[in-house]
């Protein structure tokens, strides 16, 4: 799977957090949730920390896991 890219943060005056992938919003965030996120994004890759935070990291292997037989 591809490293994930595109992803930008804005953190708003008011605490919360914007999440937007190549210019389109993808996500926000408030009160704990935006301090716990801030803080994930400064300990590691800041790319895959924000694709995870807005879902956006489940790319390429949906149609083969859909037909496995474990999945009918």
């Amino acid at each position: 799977m591809a490293r994930p890219f595109g992803f930008t943060y804005e953190q708003r005056g008011d605490g919360s957090v914007v999440i937007t992938h190549r210019g389109r919003s993808a996500g926000s965030l408030r009160g704990p949730r935006a301090e716990k996120f801030l803080a994930e994004v400064e300990a590691g890759d800041a790319q895959l920390v924000m694709a995870r935070w807005t879902g956006a990291y489940k790319f390429g292997n949906e149609r083969a896991a859909r037909n496995h037989p474990r999945n009918r």
